[in-house]
């Protein structure tokens, strides 16, 4: 019996001065920019505290629990109302877009359609996400709020067009990435789980979408910051109303991005430092978002 040595290993060039050193410029650019990154969100961090120290030094954490909006002498802000529009907005939409957007994922990954029609499909959730907001607060107005009065006690802009519209929205990015996530399930799982005898229904409910989990978790968070930072669609269909809550979900309520997009233009004075106090209390829950997506996505792939 002989026995034959494997010498491939040996005809492996070494990598020449000219790639070794592309490659380390690539490294260096690629941590430069990822520096420059952080630099940039930190820089727009410290420039819109500075902004709002004014309002922060004046009304303290009060500022988040009061429901007064007055520009005029004295002058009185508080934001409770617009972080009430905000959250409750941006979580009824999401309640409205998930499980639409996971159905969608689902029958645009699991080969019910052609190829060709199943990528049409997908071409068409996609681009609703190219849709220019202005346009969606515009159709909100002429067609989603005249059809919302015919059939509840809807008068006019309130939270229930603003969440739909926001639902609307968030949509394919939910649809788009959870379907990204489902596709790249490794084959080899669907086979097994058909072979120990599931069905295609369990197969998917038990199998593929606790496999795809992290991808799908990632796009809602990802939604939800979309959710909670949208300016024109809001501020057009939501009402307005800075200074209190209504608990209805047909009465005029408000967002933070909608109640800047509104007083911004004709702000002076404390007032300025009332709305960038307002922006960073936005940027924060906006980064809350992001971090406890990253630690989602995380934990769900340890398991």
């Amino acid at each position: 019996m002989s026995f034959t040595q494997d010498n491939s290993s040996d005809s492996i060039q070494p990598r020449s001065l000219k790639e070794r050193r592309f490659d380390q410029t690539f490294k260096g650019l690629a941590r430069f920019f990822a520096f420059l990154i952080a630099a940039i969100l930190l820089a727009i961090a410290l420039l819109v505290t500075i902004r709002a120290w004014p309002a922060i030094a004046e009304y303290h954490l009060g500022f988040l629990f009061k429901s007064t909006w007055k520009p005029n002498d004295p002058p009185d802000f508080g934001v409770l109302p617009a972080i009430y529009g905000t959250i409750v907005s941006s979580m009824l939409a999401l309640a409205i877009s998930v499980p639409i957007g996971l159905g969608i994922a689902i029958f645009l990954s699991e080969d019910y359609l052609p190829t060709k029609v199943q990528r049409i499909l997908v071409f068409l959730v996609e681009l609703l996400a190219a849709i220019p907001s202005v346009l969606y607060g515009l159709w909100g107005i002429f067609v989603l709020i005249p059809f919302l009065k015919e059939i509840t006690p809807l008068r006019g802009p309130a939270m229930l067009p603003a969440a739909l519209i926001l639902a609307i929205m968030t949509l394919p990015i939910i649809a788009a990435l959870s379907r990204d996530a489902l596709s790249n399930v490794p084959l080899e799982l669907r086979q097994a789980s058909v072979g120990l005898g599931a069905t295609r229904w369990e197969t998917i409910f038990f199998i593929i979408l606790p496999a795809a989990s992290s991808g799908i978790i990632g796009g809602i968070m990802l939604a939800l910051g979309r959710a909670l930072g949208e300016t024109m669609a809001a501020t057009m269909l939501i009402g307005n109303n800075n200074t209190e809550i209504d608990f209805s979900i047909f009465e005029p309520s408000n967002t933070i991005a909608s109640l800047l997009a509104n007083q911004f233009a004709e702000a002076s004075g404390l007032q300025v430092s009332a709305l960038m106090y307002a922006g960073l209390i936005l940027f924060i829950l906006t980064l809350c978002v992001n971090i406890l997506a990253e630690l989602l996505v995380k934990r769900l792939q340890k398991i």
